[in-house]
């Protein structure tokens, strides 16, 4: 048996120790019942915890590593089916986009039309521009 100046001492180094003190501050103990709860303040699981054979026991609380493991499995599963749906909405647009643009011919048989167009427009202003500087007036039918 320890006397009890060394057992003071040694509890004094355990307090004082920093992975003691770390230990501490990552449970919390509340009475409870017959016995206590413990929570782990780094991944907050629960557990009860009772005085058997003088020595604390702790058992998981019922469901709450379930719970917790259930609950991540769905949000995994619905970051998977939100990540499905974001392909599927980028493949259907891009697809629409690609079907919507002219093709290379199309594009130069426009750009002919806008040409011609131009060109015959510019043709039609020069016309009154010369009809405007002799006098001329350009009324059709006037002669």
């Amino acid at each position: 048996m320890l006397p009890n100046r060394t057992i003071a001492a040694l509890a004094l180094i355990l307090v004082a120790s920093p992975a003691f003190a770390q230990s501490q501050d990552r449970y919390a103990l509340e009475k409870s019942g017959d016995g206590f709860v413990r929570m782990d303040r780094q991944t907050g699981e629960m557990s009860y915890c009772t005085v058997e054979a003088g020595a604390l026991a702790c058992r998981a609380a019922d469901g709450s590593a379930a719970d917790r493991d259930a609950e991540i499995a769905k949000l995994q599963e619905a970051i998977a089916a939100l990540d499905r749906r974001i392909v599927a909405l980028e493949n259907s647009l891009a697809a629409r986009l690609e079907s919507k643009l002219p093709t290379e011919e199309q594009f130069e048989q426009t750009m002919g039309y806008m040409e011609r167009f131009l060109r015959g427009f510019m043709g039609i202003v020069r016309d009154m521009e010369k009809d405007e500087a002799t006098g001329s007036g350009g009324a059709p039918g006037k002669t």
